[in-house]
């Protein structure tokens, strides 16, 4: 293909993205070009040719603003809802869609993606990417009065490569935390980024004050919540065995997926030492919006340290004790 096709075919996609219009769809057929065929959709039932289905958003249908501009890529407009020319069983596809975040219900034009489901695609692969990059600002962190300290990581790109830094403190910060912890509480909340900053800023202000007023009113102390910058999960047995306290929820970003960016976990855990394994771990994932409600996820998390004070034990030692056929 000549440049010169190269860049009229770029100019009428963007027209086309300004207007709602199927990009091609004036344009005559010639050497190496469909003339838009691929554009135009097969015969519908009864041999009648269907509405011409691109899989981009007009102006209707997308909410556009009056001054021309485009919704949210990652917005609910553009990740729910059946976007198939003319579906056989609309209302089957409306209850899948309505049920899951899953890329179902893109249409198609030709053989091909249409151009709705590729741009939410890349959007969805740049906010993954950002997340995990992003930091958590000092202003929120201030706002909030939260303590923070760090893990041995510098900065991000040391983060990713060297996971086993993420997981211990220096004997300054553990200090830090000592100092700070008097008396020592039953359980320490700990917040962390993790590999997900959004999951930080869109959850901690709807989980951590119902978490920290639920396990007030259980009967347990309960200490300042604590900010662990470039923490991994290990990191939490560190804080408390330098503490003292019973119980350590780790409340962390997980890695994020294609369209969820924002998932957090807590991983509990009953006296943690330097020698606490994996498996000791009692823990509560996919923690959203779209997932567990962050003050749903609170309640549940109360009831867990309720057990786990219990029956002084997390992970698979808690689920043998409350269930004792569990073979674990």
């Amino acid at each position: 293909m000549r440049e010169q096709d190269v860049e009229r075919i770029a100019a009428e996609v963007l027209a086309a993205l300004r207007k709602g219009a199927p990009a091609g769809a004036d344009r005559p057929a010639g050497r190496g070009d469909t003339g838009g065929a691929g554009l135009v959709p097969p015969a519908g039932r009864g041999g009648q040719p269907e509405a011409a289905h691109t899989g981009m958003p007009t102006a209707q249908d997308e909410g556009r603003d009056g001054d021309g501009t485009l919704p949210d890529l990652a917005g609910p407009e553009f990740r729910r809802g059946c976007f198939i020319a003319s579906p056989h069983r609309r209302d089957v596809i409306d209850d899948f869609v309505s049920h899951t975040g899953a890329r179902i219900a893109t249409g198609t034009v030709g053989t091909r993606p249409p151009t709705r489901a590729c741009l939410r695609f890349l959007a969805d692969h740049a906010r993954s990417k950002g997340t995990v990059f992003r930091e958590v600002p000092e202003e929120w962190l201030r706002r909030r009065g939260m303590l923070a300290v760090q893990t041995l990581v510098e900065d991000k790109d040391t983060y990713l490569t060297r996971p086993d830094l993420g997981r211990v403190l220096s004997e300054a910060s553990l200090q830090t935390v000592r100092e700070r912890y008097k008396p020592v509480p039953q359980v320490l909340i700990v917040l962390s980024d993790g590999l997900s900053t959004d999951a930080v800023l869109a959850n901690a202000d709807e989980i951590v004050p119902p978490l920290t007023n639920g396990l007030r009113q259980a009967g347990f102390t309960v200490g300042d919540p604590l900010f662990l910058r470039y923490g991994r999960v290990k990191a939490e047995d560190r804080l408390g065995e330098a503490i003292g306290c019973d119980v350590v929820l780790m409340l962390v970003g997980e890695r994020p997926g294609l369209g969820q960016s924002e998932s957090m976990s807590c991983y509990g855990v009953y006296r943690p030492t330097a020698a606490t394994l994996e498996s000791d771990r009692s823990v509560i994932s996919n923690i959203h919006r779209e997932g567990t409600p962050p003050v749903e996820a609170a309640a549940v998390i109360v009831d867990l340290v309720r057990q786990m004070m219990q029956h002084k034990a997390s992970g698979i030692a808690l689920n043998k004790a409350l269930n004792p056929g569990f073979s674990g």
